[in-house]
């Protein structure tokens, strides 16, 4: 998902693009909306360009996105809102590794942008920042939740914030 937020304004556009080790050919992205209907990219919406979907956004385009092989193999599913409402909490689309940063941003349309948030997780009040943005310096699992923002312009609506195990490395000797 590029780029890598949940949450994005009507009219905005975002590349959704399927990554395969070795060769992305035949794959394609695939759809569910609210309202239960699945389509691929190039039917109703999106424009395909080579592996990826490149989709000018509005409201009835909300959904669960995927990537789909002709022999039907999957990839992981992003959950995507287009809110046409003034505010929008920018968290990552894809799950976000334990130790790693992340910045949330609570973003108004109009100008100013950066407007002081208050920011929530799981319905209740965390944080509230001046610049707008609120940053986890280290994720760990109990960071995962559901989040959302408000502003004096609005409130953004909610996007889970999936939180994976830190990736281990190990040595054979």
């Amino acid at each position: 998902v590029s780029p890598d937020r949940s949450q994005f304004f009507e009219y905005e556009s975002v590349s959704l693009s399927c990554e395969v080790q070795g060769n992305s050919a035949g794959w394609r992205v695939v759809r569910n909306t609210s309202r239960g209907i699945l389509s691929e990219c190039n039917t109703d919406w999106g424009k395909q360009q080579g592996s990826s979907c490149i989709v000018s956004l509005i409201p009835s385009h909300s959904g669960v996105f995927w990537c789909e092989s002709g022999s039907g193999e999957h990839s992981n599913a992003v959950n995507i809102t287009v809110h046409a409402g003034a505010v929008i909490l920018e968290s990552p689309a894809l799950p976000v590794t334990e130790g790693v940063s992340v910045t949330l941003h609570c973003r108004y349309q109009g100008t100013p942008s950066d407007l002081t948030a208050d920011f929530y997780k799981d319905g209740s009040l965390i944080r509230t920042e001046t610049t707008g943005e609120m940053t986890i310096p280290a994720v760990s699992k109990s960071d995962e939740g559901l989040y959302k923002c408000t502003n004096y312009k609005g409130e953004s609506p909610e996007s889970w914030m999936t939180v994976t195990g830190e990736e281990r490395v190990t040595y054979k000797c």
